[in-house]
Parts: structure tokens; C-alpha cells; sequence
């Protein structure tokens, strides 16, 4: 596939993210895409022809490495970072129809349609339970599918047809496991990364949602004030009225 596709989704969704945001992208391009396309699939490129049974029966080397690699970790790896990536195709989606709105009614409904607040900012909180859903759940399906995040240098196998227990070898064990490790440990980043923007937001949120009651109370507070003073002039003015003596 064409890595420069999903790599034009992550670059619109830059101007739209906050500090974090960008640093969770940065994270993405650098420590993950570019690590996937440019090692990665290298080190796992002949995996299946590599792995090596202790046994020549026909079927039975094949079977040991389907139970070993149920599927391919560079290939779960692909599917991983194409899931917690698309979410954020739903800010720019949101931006482009405030974008169209503005243009169907050919008047200025937003002050700037890229701004977070209202349905964008749903919208964008959205977006980052769904990544940090992704992230995790990936992990977990790593860790219940391999049992682990290790690999091993020896794999023993007894599923049909193998006669006996055979003892399977995997090819470069301790380079594929430091490209575990990093995989592993820049997914966690992610997910911090991503509860910390989240936080960010809601706390963000609740400090405007604040002010903004604050500053209203306050001006229906001096709205009050003023109409108090207001009433009390005339009931003065009668009261001075009458004090005045005739002639």
C-alpha cells in the first residue's frame, strides 16, 4: 500500500490538534511509520521461509509456524497503525462540512470552523477515545495471540501432522524482539500521550464552561443592581415632592 496516503491524513489533522496532538503525530511519523516502512519490514520480510523444524514431515513445519504466527506481527503492526490513524479523519471531516455549510448558505456561520468548541470538540474527543481504544486493544490482542511480548529462539510443536514434539527455530529472535519492545513501548506512549490530551480537553472545557458562568452571573449581578437604582428614583422624587411646602 501507499504509506504517503495515510501520511496526508495525519498531516491535515496537524493544524487542527492541540500541543499534544502534535507531538502524539510527530510520535506516529517518526517513531512508528518511518521505523515500519523503513526497518521493520525487513526484519520480518522472510519469516515463514526462515523458520526452521528439527523434522522434514510434509504439513508439519507449517503447521508449527501458523501456531507460532496466527498472523504476521509486521502485518498486525500495518493494521494497528492504519486503526488509531483514521480516527482522525473525523476532525477533518468535521471541519470540511462546517466549511460546506458556510458555503451552501454563503454566509459566515463560525467565527473559525477550525475552532474547538460546540460539535468539533465532540467530535475531536471522539476521535481519541477511539485511538486510545485501538492502541489498547491491540496490545491485548498481541499479548493473548503470542503470549507475550517476547520472542523466543525455541518454539516446541506437537499438532498434526508432526509424529512427536518437534523443536522449531525462529530466525533473529533478539532483533525481531527489539523491534518488539519498540513497538510495544511507543504504543504506550501513544496512549499516554492520548488520556493526557484528553484530560487536557475536559479540563479545558470546564474552566471556559466556568468563566463563562461566572462572567454571566456577574452581569446579571450588576444588571440587577442598575434596575434597583433605577426604581428608586422616582419613589424619591414623589417623597421630595411632598416634603415641599406649598406657596
Amino acid at each position: 500500500m501507499s504509506w504517503s496516503f495515510l501520511r496526508d491524513i495525519l498531516s491535515g489533522v496537524n493544524k487542527y490538534s492541540t500541543g499534544i496532538g502534535r507531538i502524539w503525530l510527530s510520535v506516529v511519523f517518526i517513531f512508528r511509520l518511518l521505523v515500519y516502512v523503513v526497518a521493520a519490514e525487513a526484519v520480518w520480510k522472510d519469516e515463514q521461509k526462515e523458520f526452521e523444524c528439527n523434522i522434514r514431515q510434509p504439513g508439519c513445519e507449517n503447521v508449527c509456524f501458523d501456531q507460532f504466527f496466527p498472523i504476521s506481527q509486521v502485518r498486525l503492526w500495518a493494521l494497528q497503525l492504519i486503526m488509531v490513524s483514521t480516527p482522525s479523519l473525523l476532525v477533518v471531516l468535521h471541519v470540511a462540512y462546517r466549511e460546506s455549510r458556510e458555503k451552501r448558505h454563503n454566509k459566515k456561520l463560525y467565527a473559525n470552523t477550525a475552532d474547538m468548541d460546540g460539535g468539533l470538540w465532540c467530535t475531536y474527543v471522539i476521535s481519541l477515545l477511539f485511538k486510545t481504544v485501538f492502541e489498547f486493544g491491540f496490545l491485548v490482542l498481541f499479548y493473548k495471540l503470542y503470549g507475550g511480548f517476547s520472542v523466543p529462539r525455541l518454539v516446541k510443536c506437537d499438532m498434526d501432522p508432526c509424529p512427536n514434539v518437534v523443536d522449531c527455530y525462529i530466525s533473529k529472535p533478539t532483533e525481531k524482539m527489539i523491534f518488539l519492545y519498540f513497538v510495544v513501548t511507543t504504543s504506550g506512549l501513544c496512549i499516554l500521550l492520548n488520556v493526557s490530551e484528553l484530560f487536557y480537553l475536559i479540563f479545558r472545557y470546564c474552566t471556559k464552561f466556568y468563566l463563562k458562568k461566572q462572567a454571566n452571573k456577574m452581569a446579571q449581578e450588576t444588571c440587577d443592581c442598575k434596575n434597583k437604582q433605577h426604581n428608586l428614583i422616582p419613589i424619591t422624587s414623589e417623597q421630595a415632592g411632598t416634603d415641599v411646602p406649598d406657596g
